[in-house]
């Protein structure tokens, strides 16, 4: 057994509650996810063990969603719907107006300062707010959806983003 440090205590604690053999590794996994923003190796070697499931079996089902993440998100996450609502709306042109905004070639990529980074969002069916953005803010673990945005709304949103001007409201919005 590894040498029993602080981190690990406390994932033991956040899981300590789920029975082997439950069918809980899901609900390990999204907890501890929920409270560092990432799954790090460490993270998943005591759910394996916690569980009496080979680590393999964790990292295999962890990876097997895109929700899981395996290195610390930026400090500001910008999920952008890929759905059919939003792409009809021009969720195409927001998603490269944001990215030229942040100076980003790609969905995935992340700003040099590790402040920003923009990812591909499945539809969570909020589809009256098409086209839509989720903004995470990974310290204060929220959460916003802002919706109806144009170019324009969202070229004036990354800007105020970047020069750290935009404050959440903590619940769906339009911008």
């Amino acid at each position: 057994m590894p040498l029993e440090t602080e981190a690990r205590a406390e994932i033991r604690s956040l899981i300590s509650d789920l029975e082997p053999d439950d069918g809980k590794l899901l609900d390990a996994l999204h907890r501890v996810q929920h409270r560092y923003g990432y799954l790090s190796n460490e993270a998943l070697e005591v759910i394996a063990e916690h569980l009496k499931m080979f680590p393999s079996h964790v990292y295999g089902a962890a990876s097997f969603y895109d929700e899981y993440r395996f290195d610390p998100p930026a400090s500001t996450t910008i999920r952008w719907c890929s759905g059919p609502a939003c792409r009809l709306e021009n969720s195409n042109g927001i998603r490269d107006a944001m990215l030229a905004v942040f100076d980003l070639k790609e969905l995935g990529d992340r700003t040099n300062d590790n402040q920003v980074e923009m990812i591909n969002g499945q539809c969570n069916g909020a589809c009256e707010l098409a086209p839509l953005i989720w903004i995470e803010k990974q310290i204060e673990h929220k959460r916003d959806v802002v919706g109806k945005l144009s170019v324009t709304k969202a070229i004036e949103l990354a800007r105020a983003i970047s020069n750290g001007e935009y404050i959440e409201e903590g619940h769906e919005t339009a911008f």
